[in-house]
């Protein structure tokens, strides 16, 4: 009897291991997204057709580096640390990893048995009714403990653990877009801040040649060799100028404020001090030829991807609700009327056995959740494939906009020069007395405009540097250019 007991267990061990192997849900693939085999702005390196469809490697765990020191700018890279260890936002977004990771181990705790375990001393008066002796009052001691386990036969529990895996995953990719998010900012805001301090030098200058220009007609005046109108022009030109240097001081406090924030810092206790040197025309050289492997390092790509896979566990968590659960408990403990032989082996009390659950009617619900993650799945596909093109979109638009504004900047140099030279003659024709003053006034406006429109083309240049940084995922190296797929 004995025996056909222990075979029946061992044969329901089996049974009961063989089951746990089961795990119901469709098995995960990346999907496959489209991808040129060159950038257009840089030319097809090989002969292939663009447009297939291949699976993508997001590299999110690539690291990124101090991609701003390239720019070799000493005040741009003490803000920039101080934006990793003090912004909020970055903050935030670590304090959301934790949380991810943690809902894995919350997960994972499914797969053990739950124990639990008390104590109780209950006194009694029982009803003059009953089997019992009339009117009795006695005590309950009791020690009870119980052990319930629900096998995971068909893998809801690890396809949990595989959804809360990938969120956290993604909640790591997140982390890294809002840090590369944060990062690029606070340096296009810092590019911007100089292009406010590099006009500001240029109009502080064109207020001193406005200066000598209005001495000059004031001399000229003086000695009958000019007008009081040509001195009144001067005068308005050389204010005017001055307006504009001072007005210029508005748009560069809200930058200052703006990185105080991404630093970290309170506005009110934070400064930058005007660069006695330009720095907005010096751009750091991005290597030509960057394959399209780079973008795979992009952490938002990377976070979409994660979302793709937590949607596909999701299915196989659904889909084990069609089928029956079983729960094997167990309880045991100590319980007697009296306390001096609550501890004795003859107070001890136990069951064990299993149950099992299946519902046989729930008006579809199973069904249509099961719809309902299918769709979600095709949804974070969807967001994944437009994640991608969009990151090559971004790529291409910096590409072109470096491009197209390095060849900009050398024909505005050239108008420059012609608006110089054209400056320079108005002058000395004005001083010989043969043009009025407002030639002069003209050739200094034309300058003038020339050279603000410069700057800014400069400063946009920078900004794109910046972007097609951020485009790319962050700081890039030349050695990544020979390592395979």
């Amino acid at each position: 009897m004995c025996s056909s007991a222990n075979r029946a267990i061992g044969a329901a061990a089996v049974c009961l291991c063989w089951l746990t192997g089961c795990t119901v849900g469709p098995k995960y693939v990346r999907p496959s997204v489209v991808t040129p085999p060159a950038y257009k702005e840089i030319g097809v390196q090989d002969g292939q057709a663009a447009g297939i469809w291949k699976p993508s490697q997001p590299r999110d765990e690539a690291s990124r580096g101090s991609w701003w020191e390239a720019f070799g700018d000493p005040r741009l890279n003490d803000l920039e640390t101080r934006l990793n260890s003090s912004n909020q936002n970055i903050a935030a977004a670590a304090a959301a990893v934790l949380e991810a990771r943690a809902l894995i181990r919350e997960s994972r705790s499914q797969f053990f048995p739950t124990i639990t375990g008390g104590a109780s001393i209950t006194n009694q008066h029982l009803s003059t009714f009953g089997p019992k002796p009339a009117g009795a009052t006695y005590s309950e001691f009791s020690l009870p403990a119980e052990a319930s386990w629900e096998p995971d036969l068909w893998g809801r529990v690890k396809n949990t653990v595989k959804a809360n895996t990938y969120a956290a995953e993604a909640s790591m990719a997140d982390l890294e877009n809002v840090r590369l998010a944060a990062q690029t900012d606070l340096a296009t805001d810092y590019y911007q801040l100089r292009a406010q301090d590099e006009m500001k030098r240029l109009l502080d200058a064109t207020v001193s040649a406005y200066r000598e220009a209005l001495e000059l007609n004031r001399n000229l005046c003086d000695a009958g060799l000019g007008s009081d109108e040509a001195v009144a022009q001067a005068e308005a030109e050389w204010q005017a100028a001055q307006a504009q240097a001072t007005n210029l001081g508005n748009l560069r406090a809200q930058y200052e404020h703006a990185i105080a924030v991404l630093a970290g810092q309170p506005a009110s206790a934070f400064s930058i001090p005007a660069d006695a040197e330009s720095v907005i025309a010096k751009t750091s050289a991005i290597p030509v030829g960057i394959p399209s492997q780079l973008l795979e390092r992009r952490p938002d790509i990377a976070a979409a991807e994660r979302a793709v896979a937590q949607a596909n566990a999701q299915i196989g968590v659904a889909k084990a609700a069609f089928y029956p659960n079983i729960t094997l408990s167990a309880s045991g403990g100590l319980e007697n009327l009296g306390i001096a032989q609550w501890f004795t082996w003859p107070s001890r009390v136990w069951s064990v056995g299993p149950s099992l659950a299946e519902t046989l009617f729930d008006a579809g619900l199973r069904k249509a959740t099961v719809q309902q993650y299918q769709a979600a799945y095709d949804q974070t596909v969807a967001n994944y494939r437009q994640t991608v093109l969009t990151a090559f979109q971004q790529v291409e638009d910096n590409l072109a906009a470096l491009r197209i504004l390095s060849q900009v900047i050398e024909q505005q140099d050239s108008a420059i020069r012609s608006a110089d030279r054209s400056l320079r003659e108005a002058t000395v024709r004005y001083t010989a007395g043969i043009d009025p003053y407002l030639n002069v006034i003209s050739a200094q406006t034309v300058l003038l405009s020339d050279q603000q429109t410069e700057v800014n083309f400069q400063m946009q240049r920078m900004v794109a540097h910046v972007q097609l940084i951020k485009a790319l995922g962050g700081g890039w190296d030349v050695r990544h250019l020979a390592q395979p797929r």
